[in-house]
């Protein structure tokens, strides 16, 4: 069975993220469970997470259709040991909050070198800075998502998330999301057949597919290569629609959530419809 949502809005609180979910008619969905752009947020009070948990099962969700995103600002294999200290520490709380909430995953992108030190000594520090959070946390499995490519940001080969992988401790306590606009922008040709299932060989061979843990749905606003993260509504973009139709129709992505991130929100209940449409008989 597919699982598509959508990254919702929280409002006021978490227990807002299910509600806005079961609105638009989504089966999954993503959350901050914190401000994405500040180091520090406030707790998340123990009503509102009973609350939280009260309405995901009023809707039907369980923690294997939530995909939580961690903040923005965290970079994993930051060069700057201030910038690390508190790339770690915002990471571990935000393990926690998914503890706390019942969750059992939570996607990050995975670092930067910012040009100040080598492409595998940063991937090294990625997979140490999981580790140090692994070890002081329980339940949660850190899901590594690929990127464009964009400036120096690494995870836009499989290749480079493996290297991730390998260098984690607790294996069962990892996965990956696949981000189809940033595998698009890192040079995966996702638009026809063949190069749809170049990929996931290449998946399947570099990381293995146990490992994949959730997608993010958008079309890209950039062409193929391009390395520029820019969503774009579904069939809109330069992926064009095919691609969403092999997804929909593919028994490897069963079981996961797929979450939409394109721009236009008002589209949602729209996209969701249309991609079950696609599914064949």
């Amino acid at each position: 069975m597919k699982y598509v949502g959508a990254h919702v809005s929280t409002g006021t609180g978490v227990s807002a993220a299910p509600v806005n979910a079961h609105e638009i008619g989504a089966r999954a969905f993503a959350l901050f469970t914190r401000n994405p752009s500040r180091w520090q947020s406030k707790p998340i009070s123990a009503k509102e997470a009973a609350k939280f948990k009260e309405k995901c099962a009023e809707f039907g969700y369980t923690a294997a259709q939530i995909l939580p995103h961690d903040s923005y600002l965290i970079n994993l294999g930051s060069p700057d040991e201030e910038g690390l200290a508190k790339s770690r520490a915002a990471f571990l709380d935000e393990m926690r909050r998914c503890e706390q909430l019942g969750l059992t995953m939570l996607n990050f992108h995975p670092g930067s070198h910012l040009r100040r030190m080598e492409t595998d000594e940063c991937l090294d520090r990625i997979a140490e800075s999981i580790n140090l959070v692994l070890a002081e946390t329980e339940g949660v499995r850190a899901v590594i998502e690929n990127t464009a490519g964009q400036g120096s940001n690494l995870g836009f080969t499989f290749g480079q998330i493996a290297r991730i992988i390998d260098g984690v401790t607790d294996k069962e306590r990892v996965g990956v999301c696949i981000d189809s606009c940033h595998a698009f922008a890192a040079g995966y040709g996702l638009s026809r057949r063949e190069g749809y299932e170049a990929m996931w060989r290449e998946f399947d061979r570099e990381i293995g597919l146990k490992y994949l843990s959730g997608m993010h749905v958008n079309d890209s606003k950039r062409e193929l290569g391009s390395h520029v993260d820019r969503h774009e509504s579904l069939g809109r973009g330069m992926i064009g629609p095919d691609f969403f139709s092999f997804m929909m129709n593919d028994a490897r992505l069963d079981g996961i959530p797929l979450i939409l991130e394109t721009p236009d929100e008002s589209l949602w209940p729209h996209e969701i419809e249309w991609l079950y449409s696609l599914v064949e008989s």
